[in-house]
């Protein structure tokens, strides 16, 4: 007699159960709604196998009831993460992978005093982790890291955001810019990136100002659509609230009331990230985003991110977050990669013999 479902899923679980010696302790989380339940579970069971893997237990889902099987401190850190996910599912957020990564580094981190800046006095509890609430959707960070930089975001002028690619580093920075705008705080956002590719000349390239530096500015554009009603951003582009200003030819100008954003500020020289800063007026905030392990400057000149990073370093009204592999939230092996690449010897610095 063939086996039916059921059967050869208990056998399934069975068989995982096995995997773990001796688990210390069961849990059983039961929940109401069975369609927040099943965005909770995600295709195919793929959150909870993400849940399985990253937090070293072992889960079973039946109907609206999920077992937890593994040491006391793993299934009360899982049975965390399916709460704050159900939450989410029950305001009828979508979940995707990332929020299910995010909200497991959220569980880890709890009780940790990386959770928050230390000199954050607003009595948040540990592990809860800070927003930004913009009129499409709200985007929560989803690492310690992120955390700590949205808050930086929130409560200074003038913010570093240093760290590997796919850390949110420009993600946040634009959402951030957006709430502003939104909220009228601001009046303008601009956006700059030192076009290094084409040596600061532009000239040569086809089209208006825009379409001449759009290759470079890609990933804040796709931000912006992203986190913004596409016809506000398009009518925004048009009326200069939302401007694009190349690194080259900001130069001469004061920037008040205005969102500024500087991508791959590692392509940055000295010279022009002193200008850069020194273009900051009145009631405007200023973020600068940039990986220092993938700088395309000419050999010999100093990266002014470097260099302004250790310069304003304690500097009241300034702050730096700094990123690393282990806040990577995009595809799992990106993690990997930044892991093994920043395991390299460290090339000799620009311009020492």
């Amino acid at each position: 007699m063939p086996k039916s479902a059921s059967d050869s899923s208990s056998l399934a679980a069975a068989r995982k159960l096995d995997t773990i010696a001796q688990p210390e302790t069961q849990v059983v989380v039961a929940f109401d709604d069975n369609r927040a339940v099943s965005a909770l579970v995600g295709p195919y069971g793929q959150n909870l196998a993400l849940i399985e893997r990253r937090m070293n237990v072992v889960v079973d889902s039946r109907g609206n009831h999920i077992t937890l099987a593994g040491t006391h401190d793993a299934c009360d850190a899982a049975k965390r993460v399916l709460e704050t996910l159900y939450a989410q599912a029950m305001k009828g957020h979508d979940i995707a992978q990332g929020d299910v990564e995010g909200s497991i580094r959220s569980a880890l981190a709890q009780g940790s005093l990386f959770a928050l800046d230390p000199k954050d006095k607003d009595g948040a509890k540990p592990g809860t982790f800070e927003a930004i609430n913009l009129r499409k959707r709200p985007v929560r960070a989803r690492t310690a890291a992120q955390d700590t930089y949205i808050r930086a975001l929130k409560s200074h002028e003038l913010v570093f955001g240093i760290g590997p690619a796919g850390t949110g580093k420009t993600w946040l920075a634009v959402a951030q810019a957006a709430q502003l705008f939104e909220r009228k705080e601001v009046d303008r956002i601009i956006l700059s990136r030192p076009a290094v590719e084409a040596g600061e000349r532009l000239g040569f390239l086809p089209g208006d100002l825009r379409e001449k530096v759009d290759p470079y500015l890609r990933p804040i554009y796709d931000a912006l659509y992203d986190l913004m009603d596409s016809r506000i951003v398009e009518r925004a582009l048009q009326t200069g609230e939302i401007e694009i200003a190349p690194l080259a030819f900001m130069r001469g100008r004061t920037l008040t009331n205005a969102a500024i954003i500087l991508d791959e500020a590692q392509n940055t020289t000295s010279m022009q990230m002193k200008m850069f800063l020194t273009r900051l007026g009145e009631n405007s905030r200023m973020i600068i985003t940039g990986d220092p392990s993938q700088v395309d400057l000419p050999n010999g000149q100093t990266s002014g991110l470097a260099e302004a990073a250790k310069l304003l370093d304690g500097v009241p009204g300034i702050a730096q977050v700094k990123f690393t592999a282990q806040d990577v939230i995009r595809h799992e092996l990106v993690a990997r990669i930044v892991a093994a690449y920043e395991g390299q010897p460290k090339p000799p610095a620009a311009g020492k013999a």
